[in-house]
């Protein structure tokens, strides 16, 4: 039987998750025209024997090294056939009936090209959770946020984001992609390695004419920082760096001239208020990832040139025209529902 839905699970030293998670992905997918494949990126651990083991039916790629998040499924990827692919993360805690709903909008909407969950904490499963939440967006200045998530502050799930709406981006530790899509775009950046490609992938989507959609039907749970904890110096400076780098590709260079002076200047405010924190680490993330950009604009630039001649498109919707840093320090705004688009 074809192939409709290949979950894929990218690991990296996940042994423990995958045995306390796997069984119910597996459960919870139990269907002959779907399929779970694990995509191991060099584990350490014995994740690999663990499910070859106990989980015969599961699917297993073997990569000799570690190429991060964006790379592992841009190599793996090309390799299934599928008409969706699930992008899950092995700490992801799944609920009944968790595809179907997400599944059955991609049949019946061809102009969508993504879809994620509602993303709640594995660990305090009455709150949203940081990477997804209730569904993505980002500012004008390349900060994103999301529905039930604004920088630090995480909502309660009292239903208030209980509605299927189009989105921004859709989070990478539980996406479906229509894979024909996924393919016009050229697939996730390497370059990326974590945190942020998945944005870069959805804003070249949206640039195709597609839509990026929120099914609050489908409800997962994400134990959350399982390769990088939220305070990770290492984190905070892929997040920084990664968002220069999606604004410089998919933003024209009259659109990117205007924001990168004020976007520097709020980076320099971050890494000062790091360091009179303390974080000295921190401050040097920062400042870190500033020097990379500036490094890497040779490649970027090439990037961009390969990409804007498979996209035309650059009009995209659901880019919030303020700033979130401002509203989140200044206005002291704490919820999603509060801001004004």
């Amino acid at each position: 039987m074809k192939t409709k839905v290949a979950v894929v699970i990218l690991n990296w030293n996940g042994r423990n998750y995958l045995q306390q998670f796997l069984p119910k992905v597996i459960g919870c997918s139990d269907k002959p025209e779907y399929k779970i494949v694990i995509v191991d990126n060099c584990s350490a651990d014995d994740s690999v024997e663990y499910v070859i083991k106990n989980f015969p039916e599961v699917s297993v790629i073997n990569f000799s090294v570690n190429h991060g998040f964006a790379r592992g499924y841009a190599l793996s990827l090309p390799q299934i056939e599928a008409e969706y692919y699930v992008l899950l993360n092995s700490d992801v805690e799944v609920s009944e009936n968790w595809l179907d709903p997400i599944v059955q909008l991609l049949d019946n909407n061809p102009d969508i090209a993504a879809v994620m969950p509602k993303i709640k904490s594995q660990l305090a499963k009455e709150y949203f959770e940081y990477a997804g939440a209730g569904g993505g967006f980002i500012d004008k200045f390349g900060y994103p946020f999301c529905q039930g998530r604004i920088l630090t502050s995480i909502e309660k799930d009292t239903g208030q984001y209980d509605e299927q709406r189009e989105v921004f981006w859709a989070s990478g530790a539980c996406m479906v992609l229509r894979s024909s899509a996924y393919s016009k775009t050229g697939g996730l950046d390497g370059e990326f390695f974590a945190h942020m490609e998945e944005i870069d992938l959805c804003w070249r989507l949206k640039r195709l004419g597609y839509k990026i959609y929120y099914c609050p039907k489908s409800v997962v749970y994400h134990v959350g920082g399982g390769t990088l904890p939220n305070d990770n110096p290492r984190k905070l400076y892929y997040n920084y760096r990664n968002s220069l780098f999606l604004l410089f590709k998919n933003l024209n260079r009259g659109q990117f001239i205007t924001i990168f002076i004020p976007r520097v200047l709020l980076d320099i405010i971050s890494s000062i208020l790091y360091l009179l924190q303390g974080k000295f680490i921190f401050c040097m993330s920062v400042l870190r990832a500033h020097i990379r950009f500036y490094l890497s604009l040779g490649i970027l630039i090439n990037k961009r040139r390969i990409f804007n001649k498979i996209i035309a498109k650059n009009s995209v919707g659901q880019i919030y025209n303020g700033s979130i840093v401002y509203d989140f320090f200044i206005r002291k705004v704490r919820k999603f529902s509060d801001l004004k688009f």
